[in-house]
């Protein structure tokens, strides 16, 4: 009867280590397997039966990508300035067997594990030491450049514990109020300062622009005044160079004319009567002509016109 009794006891701690030993993974999760102390396997997501009494699920990680705070800290930049900075850091598990055994942290922190307690405090030693490195006015305009920085050095670090980081963000930077008080008086300063040149500016480019203005309109007009007196000089010689021809022919043909019969005769006809009208032309009431000739006598002036012909 005992015998009994210690068999069916037997069979249901056998039964309830049999179920025990029956593990089934959730999506994004990895267990690490421990036999006897040491070191069995990892499984991942899916059905698994561990050795009853042998093997035990000694660690289980998140392979989902998380994000930790990293808790305010004060900071010095170069200009021995105390800054308070805190931010987020974004990593995730991607080797279970070094996030089990590459680090272990020295305090208690029940809501963290080893390698997020370390991954923190390295991020936060990296941003005092980027920050260090930096003026105040950087540390406001650099934040990509401080971001970077610290994912790059805490990832390269922390690559031993199995892990990765992908991203640091800086949540705030928060300064002194008297220093803050002088940021603002600079800042205003760089205002009025900025102003004042671009009003600056903006007046000598309107000076340079009306002489522009005006250079350009004295060329026009000196262009427009040289093209008239060139269109003027150009008429007159046309006019000259028309009149020359027309003398040239009328003299030509005067020429002709004396060569031929009775031409002399002509043009001592011709030459008579604008004497004569140009004599008409002088005698006015109250003006005296001294006539170089006789005007009764008509042959001699006559032969006085065809020997200024000859």
């Amino acid at each position: 009867m005992l015998s009994n009794i210690v068999i069916i006891i037997l069979l249901v701690i056998l039964g309830i280590a049999i179920l025990r030993s029956i593990r089934i993974v959730p999506a994004k999760k990895a267990f690490v397997v421990e036999r006897l102390g040491k070191y069995c396997k990892t499984m991942e997501a899916g059905f698994h039966i561990l050795v009853p009494f042998i093997d035990k699920v000694a660690y289980k990680h998140s392979l989902k990508e998380k994000a930790l705070d990293v808790p305010i800290q004060p900071c010095f930049t170069q200009d021995n300035v105390k800054v308070m900075v805190d931010g987020v850091v974004y990593m995730r598990v991607v080797d279970p067997k070094k996030a089990s055994y590459g680090i272990t942290k020295r305090v208690k922190t029940p809501h963290l594990t080893d390698y997020e307690y370390a991954t923190i405090q390295l991020a936060q030693t990296t941003m005092r030491s980027v920050i260090g490195k930096l003026e105040l006015d950087r540390t406001f305009e650099e934040r990509d450049s401080i971001n970077a920085e610290i994912v790059r050095d805490v990832d390269e670090a922390t690559n031993p514990w199995g892990i990765t980081v992908s991203r640091y963000e800086i949540q705030n930077i928060k300064v002194p109020d008297s220093i803050l008080t002088t940021m603002e008086k600079q800042m205003q300063a760089e205002r009025i300062r900025r102003a004042v040149i671009l009003e600056s500016e903006g007046s000598m480019e309107a000076r340079i622009n009306r002489s522009i203005g005006d250079m350009e309109k004295a060329i026009n007009e000196s262009e427009g005044e040289k093209q008239k007196m060139i269109n003027e000089a150009e008429g007159k010689a046309s006019e000259i160079r028309a009149l020359s021809r027309a003398t040239a022919i009328s003299l030509a043909k005067v020429a002709s004319a004396i060569g031929q019969e009775n031409g002399e005769d002509a043009v001592s006809l011709q030459l008579t009567e604008s004497y004569f009208e140009e004599l008409n032309n002088l005698a006015k009431s109250d003006t005296e002509v001294i006539l170089p000739v006789d005007m009764t006598n008509i042959k001699e002036i006559e032969n006085r016109i065809k020997d200024f012909i000859k």
